[in-house]
């Protein structure tokens, strides 16, 4: 009997010391390379663009009796003042900085404002009298601007933003009626210091090109408004005006157009990503 077990314990021994010897070999596993992945890459801010508006604005003097007339300093004023609203046009350059900072140069033509007003003094006669006054302004603004976009959702990208310039205001000539007669001054025009305040949102029509819709107010300085009124080269003590300034209010809107579809319009690019190669671990 001893001898009919020999053998299989020889075998058992031998399978025991096949599977302990296996059992130490390290089989690595599998690995299958992914298939390429693709990943949303923005485009880069920062090009040139144009734009045009066409803008209705309306315009305020200060107070009547800011408009001062006579001999200089000229301490006479207007009883009252008004100034009907006009249509403008703008065209400028800009440059997208990054997606949340532009800068543009814009220039705007104001169409006439018309002018009414009246005074109150001492006619020829020596009796007391009311004057009737009309005349109109026009004006070219210059404006260097800078623009914070707050980012743009579903194509809209709200802003604000300030610009600082100058305006060069051209009056006609002041027609003065009273029971005198009628007296016309000669208009005034001057470059005056002008800055302005802007909120709007641009609305994504292409990738280039973009609605744009705001309002602006625009603040101008004071200066000469006409001239004196001299018949025959004889001072009459009524001139020259001056006005303190314009507060105008203006509805805009107009579009502009990028170069090179870099704007916060564009659509992210799809860029394969491939990831780096499986390394596997290795066992000491």
């Amino acid at each position: 009997m001893l001898k009919t077990m020999k053998p299989a314990v020889a075998a058992a021994a031998f399978a025991f010391a096949t599977g302990a010897y296996a059992a130490d070999i390290y089989e690595p596993p599998v690995v299958e390379t992914p298939p390429p992945q693709f990943v949303e890459k923005q485009v880069a801010a920062g090009g040139w663009y144009l734009r045009g508006d066409i803008n209705y604005h309306w315009s305020e003097l200060r107070d009547a009796e800011f408009i001062t007339y006579g001999p200089p300093p000229g301490t006479n004023g207007f009883t009252s003042d008004d100034l009907d609203g006009a249509m403008s046009l703008g065209a400028g350059v800009g440059y997208q900085i990054t997606p949340y900072l532009r800068t543009d140069f814009t220039a705007d033509y104001w169409f006439e404002s018309d002018f009414r007003g009246s005074t109150s003094g001492t006619c020829l006669d020596g009796d007391p009298c009311t004057s009737s006054d009309s005349s109109s302004y026009e004006a070219l603004l210059l404006m260097a601007n800078a623009y914070v976009d707050l980012g743009t959702y579903h194509g809209v990208t709200p802003y604000v933003g300030a610009g600082i310039g100058g305006a060069y205001v051209k009056w006609d000539d002041l027609t003065n009626i009273t029971e005198d007669g009628e007296f016309v001054h000669k208009g005034g025009k001057d470059w005056r210091f002008a800055w302005s305040l802007m909120a709007g949102a641009s609305y994504c029509l292409t990738e280039n090109l973009q609605l744009d819709a705001g309002y602006r107010f625009t603040r101008i300085e004071g200066g000469r408004m006409f001239e004196e009124f001299s018949p025959g080269g004889v001072s009459i003590g009524a001139g020259p005006g001056f006005d303190d300034g314009f507060n105008v209010h203006e509805a805009r809107a107009g579009l502009r157009y990028s170069f090179g579809g870099n704007t916060n319009c564009a659509v992210p690019q799809m860029v394969a990503y491939d990831p780096p190669p499986y390394e596997p671990p290795v066992y000491k």
